[in-house]
């Protein structure tokens, strides 16, 4: 992926049984643990380009968010916030070689970054 692609889409959910069952079906989704990721199934769309996980939702995460690939996370939010976006949540690592974080657009739109690579 490249600085600023969308590389991956998280949505909220309460049960995960029954979220696997309504995207597996309604549109043909493979949705699986992955070793490491315990506790927050991963899917893939049909075009095996597309994915991302089924996150546990809360108060502060009820909509679906989409992650942007960047090359500097923290170059990334210093601009957001020079442009007028706010830090909703700084840099946190992933695994060895990933990182995520999220921001707000002056609108109030939420937008996930990551950077690096999962090796998933």
């Amino acid at each position: 992926m490249a600085h600023g692609d969308i590389t991956h889409i998280d949505i909220p959910v309460q049960d995960y049984a029954r979220a696997t069952a309504f995207y597996s079906g309604l549109f043909g989704w493979q949705i699986a643990d992955v070793p490491g990721f315990e506790g927050y199934p991963m899917w893939q769309a049909p075009n095996k380009i597309s994915g991302g996980g089924l996150a546990p939702r809360d108060e502060g995460f009820t909509q679906p968010r989409s992650y942007v690939e960047v090359d500097s996370i923290d170059q990334t939010l210093a601009a957001a916030v020079d442009a007028g976006g706010t830090v909703l949540r700084g840099k946190e690592q992933i695994t060895e070689t990933s990182w995520w974080a999220v921001l707000s657009d002056p609108d109030g739109n939420t937008i996930g970054l990551f950077e690096g690579s999962t090796g998933v």
